[in-house]
Order: C-alpha cells, then structure tokens, then sequence
C-alpha cells in the first residue's frame, strides 16, 4: 500500500471552512486506509509491510523486479528491499528476525538447519534462478594454464577449460612451497562447492573440514586453499594478489575482464548443467506464523521470474538498466549486460554466446527440487561439513524439512487461477515428486541421481564417502 499525500487547501476561507477542510482530509484518509486494510483483510494478509535482504548479485533480480512492477503491491505488501553486506550478517539478521526474508545461497537454509554454523530451521519454497556464477583465475595464473589447453583450428581456446590444466600450475607452486589460494563467498555456498567439483573432477584436492576437531577452514589435507571473500570484493582482492581466483555470481567475472585483471575460465553451467543457484529464505517459524503473507511473497516472485524470462532480451535489457542503479548492484550497465543477456566474455574480446548463463523462470527454474536440495547435502558430506555417514532416508528428509514445494505449488495454482500464469509453465503438481531424473550433464560426466546420495558419493576418487571421517 504506498502512502498517499494530498496539497492543503490553502484559501482563507474562514475558521469553520478551515476545520471543514481538515476534516474532510481526515475521512479522505481514514477511507484509503480502510480501502487498503480491506484489500489486506481480502487476502488473509497476517502482515502487510515487509523487510527482505540481499547481496549485490545480478540473482537478486527477483526481487528487484517484483518491486518495481508492483507485483508485490498487487498481492497487498508494501516492501522494502535492502542490501546487506555479506551473507553471515543477512542470514543473522533473518533469524533474529530484522529481516521478513532474503535471497540465500541454494545451500544456507540446508546448512543453518542441520547446524553447519549457525543454527536455524530456515525454509525455501522458492528457487531464484539456475546457474549465473563462473571462476575466474588472475592473468599471470592464466598466460600458466593456457599453454595446457587444447585450441581449436582458429587457434581459440576450446571450452569448457577443465582443472586439469590448471593442475601443473598447481602442482608448481607446490613444488615452490607457496599455497595456491582461491576465493569464494561463503562455506555453504554453491560457489564453493562448484569450486571444489570443478577442482575435485581435475585431480586437485581442495581440502576438507572437521567441525568435530573444531577445524572449519575448509583446508585440510588441501592442495588448493579456499578462503571467503565477499562478492564484492573479488575482484580487487584478486588484483592485489591475496588469492589468485575465484567463484563468484555475475557480474563479478565480468568485472575482472573489464578492469583487464583476469580471465573467466568457466560457468557453473559448464560444471552442471542448469544447477540451482540462489533460493528465497524465511525462517520455519516465520513461514508458519505468516503463511498468506508468505504465499503473497511467492506469487510476486514467481511473477517476476516469469517476467525476466519474457520478451527476447527486451526484459533482460530493462532488467539489467535497473540491477545497474546502486541501490541494488550498483555495477556498470554493460558489466551487468554481458551475462544478464545470454553472452559471457571469458579472455578479453572472446565474448561467446551463453544463452542459459542466467534462468529465472524457464526449466522449471523456480521450483525447489528436494533433488536439488540433496546434491548440496552430499557435497556437505564430500567435503567434511557432515562429519559422519548419513542414510539415504536422512538426506531426504532433511531435503523435505527445508525445500517446500507443497507452499510453491499453493502460490502458483493460484496465480493460473486468477489467469496470471499458465499451467504449461509449470510442472505436474498432481504427479510431481519433486526429485528431478537422473544427471549426468557434469563437468566430470558423473551421473547423479537424487534418490540413492550414498551411491553417488562413492563415485568420486577425491572426498569422503561411507564410514569416511577426515583424518
């Protein structure tokens, strides 16, 4: 409900004209206030103004757009979006319940949940967008690799640039004594576990945690030292040498090209195809205590998703001018529309096309998959944040205690309702089980099937897997 002002009537008609006129302007505004509370009161709303956070990514568009439409105005809610200024602080700050919700890693509600860092029972019943992040290395570590990397007949480099050609500089400054240091933005973010598949898939060991020896660096037994940095401030700790690359959202790998400091060697979408990248986050509580406002939430937001994926890249492009204004990103516009509308510059001037680089609505980008959910949980165990084995039946239940297709479907069956989305948009919900096919679309081409987590982990050479423990 915006607020609403009116100019004072300013002739001097009198004292009794005067208090006639405030009077009038008191049941002006009592009647739009009514207006408005029977609007909330029609919808079931139980909270109308609303705080959500969010990191300065091109992923937040959701958001963003879902606020500038006035989609969540058409749904009763008078938001206000706000950036925070890096994940720890935003997760905090949805449980102490300064914020309503926020744009979360696709891992930050399984990890708060089964007690990785802070612990909290946080809840998603919506996917933001698939893919969107990418690694880059610095310029000196690339002019190392690319001699490695096999060309094409233009002598272009041929893509995807797997980790094995990184491998040899590694192993060099082994060799030297120096630690081989890369950044990513948090301990359960997607980016440090497509940093580690990636690493993992060319025979580099990106080291392990053991929380039961108080010992969560990430680093043990590691021949690449991963450390946190915020997104923001990839680039620049790159140029300064404190690491030597990076996985990171957009347009922070794009950024590195535009300052000439770096290379983008791949996308996440080259690691796995169409992999789920950033999630709405409420805490548990909060969903059950609100559940029309949190409806409300989801309808806006899918209707923003739906937005984004229309129109060519007429939408991207408008997306992309607003991402641009600092009160969301606050990146130039053409760093923004490098990614946001289907290219991505890897080396300077090898701009490629890379039309699936960002998805918000199509291939059922918005739904959040309990299969989705337990990849994540099986690289917490790969990589020592679940410090023991697990049962098949723990991973999927711990994937439906957090992943709320059920409240998706709620939101979306109402909006073909009211004729504001199609039922082709969106999957079976009577016949949906929320566990994708099998995948093999893998930078590795490891196939994972999200029903059977401990026979995929033992597919893999580097990580731990059954009785495993980090030694």
């Amino acid at each position: 409900m915006r607020a609403v002002f009116f100019k004072p009537h300013t002739a001097n008609t009198g004292a009794v004209s005067k208090s006639l006129t405030c009077i009038q302007i008191i049941v002006m505004l009592a009647g739009i206030m009514s207006m408005g509370l029977a609007g909330a009161e029609t919808k079931g709303l139980e909270k109308e103004e609303l705080k959500f956070g969010f990191i300065k990514l091109t992923d937040m568009a959701p958001l963003a757009i879902a606020y500038e439409k006035g989609y969540f105005e058409d749904e009763g809610l008078y938001v206000t979006i706000e950036p925070q200024a890096n994940w720890k602080i935003l997760l905090d700050r949805v449980i102490t319940g300064e914020l309503d919700g926020a744009h979360m890693l696709a891992g930050q509600p399984l990890g708060a949940t089964i007690g990785f860092g802070t612990k909290a029972h946080i809840v998603t019943a919506f996917s933001m967008d698939l893919n969107g992040n990418g690694i880059t290395v610095s310029n000196a570590v690339w002019q190392q690799m690319k001699p490695n990397i096999p060309k094409d007949k233009n002598g272009k480099v041929v893509h995807p640039i797997k980790a094995d050609y990184l491998k040899p500089v590694v192993d060099k400054f082994k060799r030297e004594g120096k630690p081989f240091k890369m950044g990513m933005v948090f301990p359960v973010s997607t980016h440090n576990y497509e940093l580690r598949y990636w690493l993992a898939a060319g025979g580099i060991n990106p080291g392990y945690y053991a929380p039961k020896k108080g010992d969560t660096s990430g680093t043990l037994n590691a021949d690449a030292l991963l450390s946190v940095t915020p997104p923001p401030q990839m680039p620049s700790t790159m140029e300064a040498g404190t690491i030597y690359g990076y996985c990171v959202g957009e347009p922070w790998n794009q950024q590195a090209v535009f300052m000439g400091i770096g290379v983008p060697v791949i996308t996440d979408y080259e690691i796995w195809k169409d992999n789920p990248e950033k999630v709405f986050g409420v805490t548990d509580e909060w969903a059950k205590k609100y559940p029309n406002t949190h409806k409300a939430v989801l309808k806006a937001l899918i209707r923003a998703a739906m937005w984004l994926d229309k129109n060519g890249l007429e939408n991207r492009k408008e997306a992309a001018k607003i991402l641009a204004r600092p009160e969301y990103v606050g990146a130039d516009y053409d760093v923004i529309a490098n990614s946001m509308t289907g290219t991505f510059e890897y080396e300077k001037g090898d701009k490629r096309s890379v039309p699936d680089f960002n998805v918000f609505f199509r291939n059922n980008a918005t739904y959040p998959y309990y299969s989705d959910a337990i990849w994540y949980l099986t690289q917490m165990r790969r990589w020592g944040q679940i410090a023991d084995e697990k049962s098949d039946s723990w991973y999927v239940d711990t994937a439906k205690s957090v992943y709320r297709p059920d409240l998706y479907a709620e939101a979306a069956k109402e909006l073909i309702k009211e004729g504001k989305a199609n039922a082709k948009d969106f999957p079976n919900f009577d016949k949906e089980t929320g566990f994708k096919p099998p995948q093999s679309e893998f930078i590795d081409n490891i196939t994972y099937d999200g029903t059977q987590p401990n026979a995929y982990l033992k597919k893999f050479k580097i990580g731990l897997k059954g009785k495993d423990t980090v030694k």
